[in-house]
C-alpha cells in the first residue's frame, strides 16, 4: 500500500514557470517528475510506476512477436560509430566525451552498431536466423532547444529493437510481425496512432513508417487522404505536371529579355507582369500572371560531416516556401544555412535579387549545384531572373533553355495538394511521433562486416530491421490525451495505482473504515494508494486526487454515519454512494471491468 502520509509524494498547485504544454504542467504539479536540467528529468515515485506499467505493456508485446531483450551500456566507444558514419553524421547531436586515457566515446543515441556487433560476435550460421533482439534503455541526444517537458529532452527511455535476417523476404516478415506489435502496443496502451510513412534520414534502408500520435502539441506534421494515403511531410513526393513533348516544346514562344525594374521580389515581379504583359500568363486560364510562375531561386551555404562548405542553389514555383524539414531531410546529413551577404560576395554570378538559371549546374563554368523542384518538368514555362539587376527572363522552357542537375523535394506541402498515389485530396495535421519502424537492409551489416555461412556454405550479408519506441514520450503523450483542468486521469493500464482510498474528515472512525477498505482492497490483489493524512482538509485531499488522476476513488467521510461510503470515477467524472458492506466487491468490479 502506499499510504501518502509517509510517501515521497509532493503536489503543487502552481503551474512550473517554464511549462508549454499540459503534459509538463500537470507531471511536475502531480509530483510525477521533476526538472534537473534542461531536458533532463527525475522521475519521482509516481511517475516512475507509470513508466514502468508502459515499459511492461511494451516488454510483452515485444516478448509475443518473438524478440529477446537484452540490455547494452549507455557508454558506447567510438569506433563502431566511426564505422557505420555516424560518429560524424550525428554532428551536435551527439554527446561525445573523452576518458582519462583521451580515448573519444559518446552516450548513445542508438544501438544499431552494438546489436550488429553482438551478432557479428556470436551467430556465423543461416540456421542462427531469424533473430529479433530488444532492449528498453536510456539514450541521450544534444537537443539544442529541449522544450514541453518529456517531449524534447535530452535524455529519455526508448525500446529500441531489431531484427537479423538471411534474405529480403524474411526483413518483411520481421517486419510486419514488428509492425503488427506496435499497433497491439498503442491499442493497449490507448494511444490513437496514424501509421505514416516516413523518411529514413540518417538511419537510412528502404522503408520507413512512423506512428504518430494525433495532437495539436505535436511537433511533427503529417498528412491524409479520404483514400488512405499518409505520410509525414518529409516523405510527401510531389505530384509532378505532364511533361511536353519535344514538338510541343519546339512550338512555344522564344525566351526573351525584359527590363524589370525595382522587381526584386516575387510580389513585385507578379505585379509588374500584369502591368507589362497583361493576360500573357501562361497557367491562369484568365491569362493572369500568378506567382506559381515566377521561377523562385534560394541560395543556401551546405556545410557536409567534414567541415567543407559548398553553394547550393535552389528553384521553386513562386507561390510555395521551403519547409525547413523536408529541406533538412532532403540534403542531410549536410546542413544548410541560407546564404549571407559575404556569401553572395564570394559568389559574383549570383545576383541577389535576379538570380536565374543561367550559369548554373555542376557543369556550368560557376560549379554550383543546381537544383528544381518537381513540378519543374520539360515543357513547363517560367519567369527567372536574368542574373544582372532589373532583369527577368520570360518564356524561360524547362529542357530547352534550361536544365538542372537534379530535384529535390524542399517545398511546403498544402492542404488540398494531390496525394502520391492519387487517392485524393491531402490534409494537414500534427502529431507526436511515439514509434518508428525501419527496413535497414544491409547498410549497417556491410559496414560492419556482419556475415554468415549461407545454405551453400557461402558468406552472406545479414539484412536488419529497425523499430523503436519513446517509452518516456508514450507517458507524457498519455498525459496530454488523458487529463482536464483539474488534473490527469489516467488509463488503468497505466495508472501508478489501482485505486485511491481517501479518509476525509477528523473521526478515528473515518481512517479506522479507510484503512480497513484499504487493506481489503490490497490483499484483494489491487495496488492502492491511501490518503491517510491526519491533518489535512477534506478539500485538499480531494484536489490531490483530481491531480493525481487514479481511475477509481474510494471517498470516506461524511456518508459514514449512514453506513455509505462514495465511489468515484475519474475519468467520467461521475460518482455514487455505495454501502459499507459491497464497497470492496463493488470497487472490485469497477477495476476490472
Amino acid at each position: 500500500m502506499i499510504r501518502m502520509s509517509s510517501s515521497f509524494i509532493r503536489t503543487l498547485r502552481e503551474d512550473p514557470s517554464d511549462a508549454e504544454v499540459a503534459s509538463h504542467k500537470l507531471l511536475v504539479r502531480a509530483g510525477y517528475i521533476r526538472r534537473s536540467a534542461a531536458g533532463v528529468y527525475t522521475w519521482l515515485p509516481l511517475g516512475l510506476k507509470v513508466l514502468r506499467k508502459v515499459e511492461q505493456i511494451v516488454r510483452e508485446e515485444m516478448d509475443a512477436a518473438g524478440g529477446q531483450e537484452v540490455l547494452f551500456s549507455a557508454l558506447q566507444p567510438r569506433a563502431p560509430y566511426e564505422a557505420t558514419g555516424r560518429w560524424e553524421e550525428y554532428g551536435p547531436l551527439l554527446f561525445r566525451l573523452q576518458d582519462r586515457r583521451g580515448e573519444d566515446y559518446l552516450l548513445a543515441p542508438t544501438h544499431e552498431e552494438m546489436f550488429a556487433l553482438t551478432v557479428k560476435d556470436l551467430f556465423n550460421s543461416y540456421k542462427d536466423l531469424p533473430t529479433t533482439l530488444y532492449q528498453i534503455q536510456t539514450k541521450y541526444r544534444d537537443e539544442a532547444r529541449p522544450r514541453a517537458g518529456l517531449l524534447r529532452v535530452r535524455e529519455f527511455v526508448m525500446k529500441d529493437a531489431y531484427s537479423f535476417d538471411i534474405s529480403d523476404q524474411g526483413l518483411e516478415a520481421s517486419y510486419a510481425a514488428q509492425r503488427a506489435a506496435y499497433q497491439r502496443i498503442f491499442a493497449r496502451l490507448g494511444l490513437e496512432t496514424v501509421i505514416c510513412q516516413a523518411d529514413a534520414g540518417a538511419m537510412g534502408g528502404s522503408r520507413s513508417e512512423e506512428f504518430l500520435h494525433p495532437t495539436p502539441v505535436g511537433e511533427d506534421t503529417f498528412v491524409v487522404s479520404d483514400g488512405g494515403y499518409a505520410a509525414n511531410v518529409e516523405a510527401v513526393t510531389t505530384l509532378p505536371p505532364a511533361s511536353l513533348s519535344a514538338e510541343e516544346i519546339a512550338a512555344l514562344p522564344a525566351a526573351h529579355v525584359e527590363h524589370t525594374p525595382g522587381a526584386s521580389t516575387i510580389a513585385a515581379l507578379t505585379d509588374f507582369s500584369n502591368q507589362a504583359f497583361p493576360g500573357q500568363g501562361p497557367v491562369a486560364p484568365s491569362g493572369e500572371w500568378t506567382r506559381y510562375e515566377m521561377l523562385k531561386h534560394l541560395v543556401y551555404m551546405l556545410t557536409m560531416p567534414d567541415g567543407s562548405t559548398e553553394p547550393l542553389v535552389i528553384a521553386l514555383p513562386g507561390d510555395r516556401e521551403v519547409d525547413p524539414k523536408r529541406l533538412e531531410s532532403s540534403l542531410a546529413p549536410a546542413i544548410a544555412a541560407p546564404f549571407t551577404d559575404e556569401d553572395f560576395a564570394r559568389y559574383p554570378v549570383l545576383a541577389k535579387g535576379f538570380i536565374g538559371p543561367e550559369g548554373l549546374g555542376l557543369d556550368a563554368p560557376s560549379k554550383i549545384r543546381y537544383l528544381v523542384d518537381p513540378r519543374v518538368v520539360p515543357g513547363s514555362r517560367w519567369v527567372a531572373g536574368a542574373g544582372e539587376a532589373d532583369k527577368h527572363v520570360y518564356d524561360l522552357v524547362y529542357g530547352r533553355d534550361f536544365t538542372a542537375d537534379g530535384t529535390i523535394e524542399a517545398a511546403e506541402v498544402r492542404d488540398g495538394d494531390p496525394a502520391p498515389d492519387g487517392s485524393g485530396p491531402l490534409r494537414k495535421t500534427r502529431g507526436m511521433e511515439m514509434g518508428h519502424i525501419f527496413q535497414l537492409g544491409r547498410k549497417y551489416a556491410e559496414a560492419l562486416d556482419l556475415k554468415v555461412l549461407d545454405e551453400n556454405g557461402k558468406q552472406a550479408t545479414v539484412t536488419m530491421g529497425s523499430y523503436g519506441i519513446g517509452v518516456t514520450r508514450a507517458v507524457a503523450a498519455l498525459a496530454e490525451t488523458h487529463h482536464d483542468e483539474k488534473g490527469l486521469a489516467w488509463p488503468r493500464a497505466v495508472a501508478p495505482a489501482d485505486v485511491h482510498v481517501l479518509a476525509t474528515g477528523k473521526d478515528a472512525a473515518v481512517f479506522e473504515e479507510a484503512e480497513r477498505i484499504a487493506l481489503a482492497l490490497e490483499a484483494a490483489g489491487l495496488t492502492v494508494l491511501y490518503d491517510d493524512r491526519p491533518k489535512v482538509s477534506p478539500g485538499v485531499k480531494f484536489k490531490d486526487a483530481e491531480l493525481l488522476g487514479i481511475p477509481t476513488s474510494v471517498v470516506v467521510g461524511r456518508g459514514l454515519a449512514e453506513g455509505t461510503v462514495e465511489l468515484r470515477d475519474r475519468a467520467g467524472g461521475t460518482s455514487r454512494n455505495v454501502a459499507l458492506s459491497e464497497v470492496v466487491e463493488e470497487t472490485l468490479a469497477e477495476v476490472r471491468a
